[in-house]
């Protein structure tokens, strides 16, 4: 049973909302977040190419989301989970259920932010809509929740929790409260009087505050994580999906929690701000993870630089694939290193790059698609190239580790 006392009820106690202390700095990560964001679209000429590496994104996300959360997922495993291909084991089974779930739900989301222009995602509707689809890829016996006394609840997708819950030192707010609370957290981010300057301290607040809230049974984490990727797609700096947030925050997991932790302390004394829960703790937090989100668009920048990604993969076919001729090997490089610059190519340009006649070219083409190297909607159609898992640790150095920095 928690304390009466201890249990919030009144939208009062989440103030404040946003952060007064340290305006400066945020002010200068935010700046600097957007220009890096904007050159990491542009860095990668060619759309196809930008398409791709996002859609390896989308599982290097589920990755570390479920890392943050103590579940372990190697992405071959996630590549074949997607395929409907899951472990026998039960563990490892829910841990690629968990990953696929995430990846569709990102899918599904995107595809709602692309053609739904006035979605609010700061709104509940939208909150719990995140968690009825993060659920609805799961089994049926995944839904629910166990209390840090053991106890189980069950658990509806999309449905807020209507119980008390304990997390840590934080005793979230009563149920009967949560729409109250959602109703403020709607009204306060997604005011249009917020400068665009603004909109990042904006969202790395809210990311604080709803997890605060802790409007689920379960998945809370999971959906906090995903409803800010919304806010920053609507922000303009989510590079076209060509980083991950979790990425940063997996890598500082500790980090994370404790400045979580943090912006839940209440105020601490008269030079800390004006409201219930501590201004100073709510800036450090949002600092942090505009600091962890400078972080990882810079790690891309870096890692999706063309020239570099061709040496990569130079590396790989010229030391890594040994079991080939060499005139193959020659002739892959001078094909992916093509489709790493012009996005897709015609199969009938092939010969003329290749400087090959056309049946060695479509021996080549043959070749590469069957390792996974490239990718062709049809036996007709132009070639794109593709990244397998196996080529990932190659092409992508550092992509996926969860060797934490903390």
């Amino acid at each position: 049973m928690l304390p009466e006392s201890s249990i919030y009820r009144s939208v009062t106690s989440m103030e404040p909302m946003l952060p007064e202390s340290g305006r400066g700095p945020l002010s200068d990560l935010s700046a600097e977040i957007f220009q890096k964001s904007g050159e990491l679209t542009q860095r990668i000429p060619a759309v196809q190419v930008r398409r791709e590496i996002a859609g390896l994104v989308r599982g290097m996300n589920s990755y570390y989301s479920n890392l943050i959360e103590g579940h372990k997922t190697l992405p071959r495993d996630i590549e074949r989970a997607l395929r409907e291909d899951f472990d026998s084991g039960s563990e490892n089974k829910r841990n690629q259920q968990l990953s696929v779930a995430h990846v569709r739900t990102e899918t599904a989301m995107r595809e709602r932010l692309r053609t739904e222009p006035g979605l609010n995602v700061f709104s509940s509707g939208f909150i719990q809509w995140l968690h009825h689809e993060f659920y609805s890829h799961l089994p049926p016996d995944a839904w629910f929740t166990e209390s840090e006394a053991g106890i189980q609840y069950p658990l509806t997708p999309g449905n807020l929790r209507g119980y008390g819950v304990q997390v840590g030192r934080h005793t979230p707010p009563d149920p009967a409260a949560l729409p109250a609370f959602l109703e403020r957290f709607d009204e306060v981010y997604a005011d249009s009087r917020i400068q665009a300057t603004d909109r990042l301290v904006s969202l790395a607040a809210a990311h604080h505050r709803l997890a605060w809230i802790h409007p689920f049974g379960d998945g809370n984490g999971r959906v906090a994580r995903l409803q800010t990727q919304a806010a920053m797609i609507r922000c303009g700096v989510d590079g076209e999906g060509l980083w991950t947030l979790s990425r940063g925050l997996a890598r500082q997991k500790q980090t994370y929690f404790s400045r979580l932790a943090g912006a839940d302390s209440g105020r601490r004394n008269d030079f800390d701000g004006r409201g219930n829960l501590s201004d100073q703790g709510l800036s450090q937090f949002c600092l942090f993870l505009l600091q962890t989100i400078l972080d990882q668009v810079q790690f891309m920048l870096r890692l999706v630089d063309p020239f570099a990604l061709a040496e990569r993969i130079d590396r790989y076919v010229g030391f890594v694939r040994t079991d080939l001729d060499e005139a193959l090997r020659a002739r892959l490089v001078r094909l992916l290193r093509a489709l790493v610059w012009e996005g897709e190519i015609p199969r009938g340009r092939v010969p003329e790059l290749l400087g090959v006649k056309g049946t060695t070219a479509r021996d080549v083409i043959r070749f590469a698609i069957r390792e996974g190297l490239v990718t062709s909607e049809s036996e007709k159609r132009p070639l794109r190239i593709a990244f397998p898992d196996k080529v990932v640790e190659y092409y992508f150095p550092g992509l996926f580790t969860d060797l934490p920095v903390d």
